[in-house]
């Protein structure tokens, strides 16, 4: 059995099991004793691969953007709208993918010597994704090319408008895409159902996609002698962009994306961007950021100025050659971050006491009238976390529209489910891709539409349930948590979602003492038989059976403990703690 410490049934419900080797780590012959080598090969690294996953480069994961469709006529058409100085448009979605995708192409096409323009709709006012309106009105202004980033792949009355006014849209998305596409000038997208080699790649975020573009953009450059006067651009200072907007689109840390992000945070050291600087002052950081501060505390602040506030900040920011506007900014965006916290927590007590009743359906969907459509997505995510199963939140306006948000569980393609729910008629709009989606639809259909997600998706959801389980990477004693053992964890990632962050079991332990700190998290040290103490946090679990196990532990009773081992930034003493996950009675 793959059972750790025997434990088939932990405090929250689960079993611990130790996390599947590859098949090279597996062979009895090739057993390594290097940690950071047991990590790599138990998240799927060949044992052939195990140099490159050390240390991702650009270099050793970046494919020859020419394998996409419509990337050389994307790149092509870029490059004569450069030579040409054409008025270009960007065009992004409100969130962090959109905001950093659009970012890096205007920061790109001006290092070019072309100044785009950015247009971000207003989330609340025009929604998601290129309105035909926008995109006409964009046209009268005199544009003769628009890029779409994170959006349009869906956008066919759109696409269609802006054709009929004579403006060129190229498409920059990695959305799930139908079979038919819209009539753009060009639709790169990893995801297109007639991709080839790029399918490879549909893991990217939007701006990973852009990033490509861009390397094309400067091969054809390249290759027309634009350079010969002058010097070309480097499009590797703009990796920490990217990074961010990887990491906070949620977009699995595997392949070129472990690159972009490695390097990314290099980059983003080196506090180049002058935006990104600020916002990394304004989120009270005195480090370099992680791969965590790029989900938890940058994203989240980028994001604020699209679900709550002013839906251009987040670009604005990004671009700004002005320290004092920068500063400004990033002071607003934290703001509204407050603001949006408020907000959400308001819409979740609500949200979690209706999906109560929803225990036994496979997927949640829960709606109600004046939820902020800004914070519906993170919702959707807490519910998901909490129940292990895809969560749908939807805001619904006084005409009865629902704007829809939703979150899933790996090995369950909720995406793709929405597209297929609105070609069965029970949707305005939809689309998305695995792990996430957003729809709009009619209040008289998200019955039917709710039973349409349960039958289609009951199945996966119940294979998924049976997988569940805490996988652990080593056994501790409580001893062994000290920052020599983080540094050494922090060598196999960087790490998020498909490239999860080590877990470690340590015990057993005795609870010395628990309150309930910030908002619904449990603070807890814990001593060992070796006379060893830990502090240990678990998030937002004061109401869980993990947290009211830590609050009410008897002193003779012993428990073993699982989660991630960090560094106490806030203490300022630079030791090691513990992010709990689960435990379990040890006797």
């Amino acid at each position: 059995m793959n059972t750790v410490l025997n434990i088939s049934h932990s405090i929250l419900g689960q079993p611990w099991r130790w996390r599947a080797l590859s098949a090279d780590a597996r062979d009895p012959d090739y057993a390594p004793d290097d940690l950071v080598t047991q990590l790599l090969m138990a998240r799927g690294c060949p044992r052939e691969e195990l140099d490159s996953h050390r240390a991702p480069s650009i270099r050793g994961f970046m494919p020859d953007p020419s394998i996409f469709n419509d990337m050389d006529r994307a790149a092509e058409r870029l490059a004569s709208a450069i030579i040409a100085g054409e008025n270009v448009t960007i065009f992004g979605d409100y969130d962090v993918d959109g905001a950093t995708s659009a970012a890096l192409m205007i920061l790109l096409l001006r290092d070019l010597g072309l100044e785009a323009k950015a247009y971000i709709p207003d989330r609340l006012m025009e929604g998601y994704g290129p309105s035909g309106e926008a995109l006409v009105k964009i046209a009268a202004g005199g544009a003769s090319l628009i890029v779409t980033v994170d959006c349009g792949a869906q956008a066919f009355e759109a696409l269609e408008m802006a054709r009929t006014a004579g403006v060129d849209v190229i498409v920059v998305d990695h959305h799930q895409c139908a079979t038919a596409l819209p009539l753009a000038y060009a639709l790169v997208n990893p995801n297109r159902r007639d991709e080839g080699e790029g399918a490879a790649h549909g893991h990217l975020a939007a701006v990973g996609v852009a990033f490509l573009l861009g390397a094309a953009l400067i091969r054809t450059l390249r290759a027309k002698g634009h350079f010969v006067p002058r010097p070309e651009p480097r499009l590797l200072d703009l990796l920490d962009i990217v990074a961010l907007g990887t990491v906070a689109d949620v977009a699995a840390l595997k392949g070129l994306n472990r690159a972009f992000v490695a390097q990314g945070l290099k980059v983003m050291a080196a506090r180049r961007n002058i935006g990104l600087n600020a916002l990394i002052e304004a989120s009270r950081l005195t480090r370099a950021p992680t791969a965590t501060d790029l989900g938890f505390a940058l994203g989240p602040r980028i994001n604020a100025g699209g679900r709550v506030g002013k839906s251009d900040l987040g670009v604005r920011l990004l671009t700004t050659r002005d320290p004092d506007e920068a500063r400004m900014i990033a002071t607003e965006l934290d703001r509204l971050n407050e603001e949006r916290r408020a907000i959400e927590g308001e819409v979740q007590v609500t949200a979690e006491a209706m999906a109560v009743s929803q225990a036994n359906r496979a997927v949640i969907v829960v709606a109600g009238k004046g939820w902020h459509p800004g914070v519906i997505g993170i919702v959707a995510g807490r519910l998901k976390e909490k129940y292990g199963r895809p969560a749908i939140v939807i805001a619904l306006d006084d005409a009865g529209i629902g704007k829809g948000s939703g979150r899933s569980v790996s090995g369950v393609d909720l995406g793709n489910a929405v597209l297929a729910a609105k070609d069965h008629g029970l949707l305005v709009a939809g689309g998305g891709h695995a792990m996430a989606a957003g729809l709009t639809i009619h209040a008289d259909q998200i019955g039917s539409f709710g039973d349409f997600l349960e039958e289609r998706l009951a199945a996966g959801v119940a294979r998924a349930s049976g997988d569940r389980a805490l996988l652990v990477d080593a056994l501790l004693a409580p001893g062994g948590v000290t920052p020599a053992l983080v540094a050494a964890l922090e060598q196999g990632g960087p790490y998020g979602m498909g490239w999860p962050a080590p877990r470690v079991a340590v015990g057993p332990v005795r609870v010395i003492k628990a309150d309930i700190v910030g908002n619904g998290h449990v603070r807890a040290v814990v001593a060992g038989d070796d006379g060893k103490s830990i502090k240990t946090v678990a998030f937002r679990q004061a109401d869980s059976p993990l947290g009211l196990a830590l609050l009410g532990a008897p002193p003779h009773r012993r428990l073993w403990i699982a989660g991630r081992a960090k560094i106490d930034d806030w203490s300022g003493r630079g030791t090691a703690e513990m992010h709990l996950d689960d435990a379990a009675w040890a006797d």
